[in-house]
């Protein structure tokens, strides 16, 4: 490799804080220090203090939620998600049904039912309910009926426990959003969707001819975009994208509920004006299980605040603003600490988020929280991870998913136990029988969606096997027809494996290192790579050079950096593509005595290399193993840069 200038003002590496522990008292972004009470006891180890003014003497209790170890038992606990399946094209909505079903949508029109087993889910049926992209979806508060609306200007009715279409109804208009707004039980569906262009709101019958049966034209002056029925109070909450946000009953007038007790009066009262003021839209409002709360996540604020129904009070507001979430990355007082690189790249998705698509819509408005069934726990996905969030104590109890390469964004939450359909008595209840304890347990599952993924994922109480994590995306999609017509067009006459692969693992004496190769950027450079490894050719070479803070070379027969050919046994050209630059640590590159002269060795980087840049031919990049990277980078080596004690390539697997 030729030795190439470092720059010195590139950022080194940090060392990753994989020390991480759920169950610490964790103040959330945002929350005030009064609102969080820490922990008195040792208070005693200070020495004598001064006595304290009569009447302020007694400590502060520290908030505890009762019961709440059992509550936790209920929700999805585990650092991987344990299965994902797919959708053909972006994954937007899923949405967890009181009739245990789940459904998914994407914005290519697509919807799929999947019903809860007693572990996992099973597919039932498929749509193509649009042609064009679901905006908006609603299931009923019973659960029985699901609803699409799509910019082609029309609606589609699903009767969810019979897992079939119903009724479309022919809007004549561009619908923004939907909700059924009817009490479970009730004869009639009712059905309301908004105007994308004017602030107002229609209510049809779920399973009728698709007139109106009542407009409502004067509760917004601002396209509403948000909509969630309370069953309970039997009230419409509603947002606009001018930031307001109004209580309706679904019944002539269409304003403020007059039977409810302790309802707030005069909106002056409540805060609800509190988006207004800080000139952001709600990406969601979700009730609580029993409707006494309802909690909302707004952009670009980045804020979730949780209102009292009755009072329209803020009662909590937490701070999950990029601002907030760099200072404490820098801090290091974050709930979980991101490696900075890795930290560099998540805050760019999240910009991403805010910014509009081909549609003019921005993907960050399909976020929303959720609550558990408690009313005790919210959760909702943010840059670090999926929060469990207390909201009783204010602690984040949990955070899901935080080593996965996905920006979750839409979540549903399953909390029941599908096999227990009986009646437990108390003597069933206490009895040691394996059978009537195995009736009684649970599944709890997050579904969550991915910013650009065409899969949702699946987050339970198990750990996917480390010998299964490769097979726990399911491929349950058939291949296109252009993708079948490609295959179909590729030669047949060669036999055995491919000559290139799209993954490879290094097992090393101190790990392994799992590679993504780039086989269409640098189709030769993968081949040569594959077929030493295939022949063995790496096993037992060590990493000759180290430079901290820049990469880690090996593939030298040698050991000496002067040895090694590829498997034509000549040298070959560079491979250079525009797609590939070394603008990112963990790049893999072919080391070289200059132009045209690849033959076995190779390196990583553990920073930014851009003066590499059309000097070595990229054909990989680390996708996980990075503490193993960084272990081999930071052992001691002589001043030509070999390591002291040999660090060796145990095997190179090809997948």
């Amino acid at each position: 490799m030729s030795d190439s200038e470092q720059d010195a003002s590139v950022l080194g590496k940090r060392l990753r804080n994989d020390n991480y522990e759920p169950e610490v008292d964790t103040v959330p972004e945002g929350v005030s220090p009064d609102r969080h009470v820490e922990n008195d006891d040792d208070d005693d180890d200070v020495g004598p203090m001064p006595m304290p003014d009569e009447g302020g003497g007694a400590k502060k209790k520290r908030k505890v939620l009762p019961h709440e170890r059992l509550y936790l038992e209920h929700l999805p606990n585990t650092d991987q998600y344990y299965k994902s399946f797919m959708h053909r094209d972006t994954i937007n909505f899923c949405v967890v049904t009181k009739t245990d079903f789940l459904i998914t949508t994407s914005v290519d029109g697509h919807l799929k039912l999947w019903k809860k087993q007693d572990e996992g889910i099973e597919f039932v049926k498929h749509y193509r309910a649009h042609l064009s992209p679901v905006i908006a979806v609603s299931a009923s508060a019973d659960g029985q009926l699901f609803a699409t609306v799509s910019d082609d200007g029309s609606a589609k009715v699903f009767d969810v426990v019979n897992f079939d279409m119903i009724n479309i109804i022919k809007l004549g208009y561009v619908p923004h959003t939907c909700c059924w707004v009817h009490k479970p039980g009730q004869a009639q569906g009712l059905f309301a969707v908004s105007d994308s262009k004017s602030g107002t709101i229609r209510i049809y019958d779920g399973r009728g001819d698709g007139k109106p049966l009542e407009t409502i034209e004067t509760l917004h002056r601002f396209p509403v975009h948000i909509m969630t029925f309370s069953d309970k109070f039997d009230t419409v909450i509603s947002a606009d994208e001018g930031g307001f946000v109004e209580y309706w009953q679904p019944v002539e007038p269409f304003v403020l509920p007059k039977n409810v007790e302790g309802l707030w009066s005069y909106k002056s009262e409540t805060d609800l004006y509190e988006f207004k003021k800080s000139k952001s839209i709600p990406t969601c409002i979700t009730l609580s299980p029993n409707s006494s709360s309802f909690v909302i996540f707004s952009l670009p604020d980045r804020q979730v605040r949780i209102f009292n129904f009755l009072s329209g009070k803020m009662t909590r507001k937490y701070d999950e603003s990029l601002e907030a979430v760099q200072e404490m990355q820098q801090a290091g007082t974050a709930a979980y600490k991101v490696e900075d690189m890795e930290f560099g790249r998540r805050l760019a998705v999240e910009r991403e988020l805010e910014m509009p698509g081909p549609d003019n819509f921005t993907p960050g408005r399909w976020i929303n929280v959720i609550w558990d069934e408690t009313g005790s726990f919210i959760i909702y996905p943010t840059l670090l991870g999926i929060k469990v969030l207390n909201v009783v104590t204010n602690r984040v109890i949990r955070l899901l998913g935080k080593d996965e390469a996905v920006r979750f964004l839409n979540l549903g939450v399953y909390q029941g136990a599908p096999a227990k359909k009986g009646i437990t008595t108390m003597a069933m209840a206490a009895s040691a029988n394996p059978l009537l304890a195995n009736k009684a347990q649970r599944d709890p599952t997050l579904f969550c969606t991915g910013f650009k993924r065409g899969r949702f994922y699946l987050f339970t109480r198990s750990e996917p096997e480390d010998n299964k994590l490769g097979e726990r995306d399911i491929f349950n999609e058939r291949p296109t027809r252009d993708e079948q017509n490609v295959a179909a067009a590729a030669p047949a006459a060669r036999t055995g494996p491919s000559p290139v692969a799209n993954s490879a693992t290094i097992h090393t004496t101190v790990g392994d290192i799992h590679l993504r190769l780039f086989p269409q950027q640098a189709p030769k450079t993968v081949e040569n790579f594959v077929g030493h490894a295939r022949s063995g050719f790496f096993e037992g070479i060590i990493f000759h050079r180290v430079i901290a803070k820049f990469m880690i070379q090996t593939g030298d027969p040698l050991g000496d950096g002067t040895g090694g050919t590829s498997i034509w046994d000549r040298e070959f050209e560079d491979e250079f593509s525009d797609e590939l630059k070394h603008d990112r640590p963990y790049t893999v590159s072919m080391a070289n005595a200059g132009p045209n002269t690849n033959g076995s060795q190779f390196f990583i980087t553990t920073t930014a290399t851009p003066w590499l840049d059309k000097k070595h031919t990229i054909f990989g990049r680390v996708i996980s193993g990075y503490e193993v990277v960084h272990n081999i980078e930071n052992v001691k080596v002589s001043k030509t840069d070999k390591p002291y004690e040999d660090i060796k390539i145990i095997n190179v697997e090809v997948e």
